[in-house]
């Protein structure tokens, strides 16, 4: 990467697994400023599902794909997530606020009486 832009700031996110921080890495690093490196939280286990959601992409959606440019391979990506997404229908409700404020009001009646309710 240093040698393919060697004029652009690049930043790599990494975890924080020890490899990544050793001797000869912080060498390279240091004799190639222009990267930056940030390391996730070691205790950030929500980003283990982020990095399942971009292999899921690129088996699924770009895998062995040749893109003649950002926009061709961004295209890719949408369109694979469209058709994983399911349609979005609207919500239509049988019953008026009021029958729905009636019966909470009776179902709160009924558990207080019972003792269910502080």
């Amino acid at each position: 990467m240093a040698r393919t832009y060697p004029d652009i700031e690049l930043h790599l996110v990494m975890d924080n697994y020890s490899t990544h921080k050793h001797a000869k890495v912080k060498a390279w690093l240091a004799a190639n400023p222009q990267i930056y490196v940030h390391f996730t939280l070691t205790s950030g286990s929500w980003l283990n599902m982020v990095e399942v959601w971009f292999g899921i992409i690129e088996r699924q959606a770009v895998h062995r794909g040749s893109f003649p440019s950002k926009l061709d391979l961004m295209a890719k990506i949408r369109e694979f997530i469209t058709r994983l997404e399911p349609p979005q229908t609207p919500v239509h409700l049988d019953q008026t606020a009021n029958v729905n404020t009636s019966q909470l009001q009776a179902t709160s009646t009924t558990a207080a009486r019972s003792g269910r309710c502080p």
